[in-house]
């Protein structure tokens, strides 16, 4: 039965890959939002900003290391919102009976959009770090720092790939669909994604400190440019597994309950 299910899911696998290499301008698309803010906030808000966050030099330079991290979780925000369109598409469009009618595993449907989005996501994270570093990003990581790094970025894209499965199951239209993972792109504007949480009000000081990207964003800060992380790799990790489990659980009860 295992066998069955990973050659099943491996098909459903290359279905979602031979989609990305039919149309590439998708995968593009979802980098492209990231790579507009990222160039925003460098050149139009960047020398401002860099002067409130101070340090060695406190201008343009030091304000793109800081807001990297920040740019890349909403590039995997960003395709998780192509994750729940695709699930919708398959949901709507009648192509999920079809694949009932087969003598596949019913697992390997939703394992295929997860695996094809996580492939699709890292190859849009490379794009936006590659303009990143065209633009002045200057990470400071050992081999072993990257090898984390892609380690939390993976767990935290697995995780939010399942959660926008469950959104496109549970979504009525493909328009809909599109909708409800936008919360997840702007979680990175509420936390410490684009400036330090200690410069915003109370309240929301308080939602920034305690939302699950902060910690992922100041993980991913400490082991690329040697910031303190203190016990923030904890809470990332405990995030990226609280949000994969309830995602992959809510996605199976829904699929199931359409069956």
């Amino acid at each position: 039965m295992s066998t069955h299910v990973l050659a099943d899911s491996a098909t459903m696998l290359r279905r979602q890959l031979r989609h990305m290499k039919r149309y590439p301008s998708l995968t593009f698309m979802l980098a492209g939002m990231p790579v507009v803010f990222l160039l925003l906030f460098a050149y139009v808000l960047g020398g401002a900003l860099g002067a409130g966050i101070g340090g060695p030099s406190g201008g343009r330079a030091e304000y793109i290391d800081y807001l990297v991290p920040g740019v890349i979780l909403m590039t995997v925000a960003s395709a998780a919102q192509g994750t729940a369109i695709s699930v919708a598409m398959d949901m709507t469009e009648g192509i999920v009976n079809r694949f009932r009618t087969m003598a596949i595993s019913r697992a390997s449907v939703l394992t295929g959009h997860v695996l094809g989005s996580v492939v699709q996501t890292l190859i849009s994270m490379v794009i936006v770090l590659g303009v990143a570093l065209l633009i002045g990003f200057r990470p400071t990581a050992t081999p072993v720092e990257w090898l984390a790094v892609v380690g939390v970025l993976a767990l935290l894209t697995f995780a939010l790939v399942w959660l926008s499965v469950a959104l496109g199951l549970v979504a009525d239209s493909v328009e809909t669909a599109s909708n409800l993972p936008m919360p997840l792109v702007l979680l990175p504007f509420l936390g410490s994604g684009f400036v330090p949480t200690d410069s915003m009000p109370t309240g929301l000081r308080w939602f920034a400190e305690y939302q699950p990207f902060t910690p992922v964003i100041e993980t991913l800060r400490g082991l690329l440019l040697g910031t303190p992380i203190g016990g923030s790799v904890y809470l990332a990790v405990a995030w990226c597994a609280a949000i994969a489990l309830g995602g992959y659980l809510w996605a199976k009860k829904l699929y199931n309950r359409t069956n």
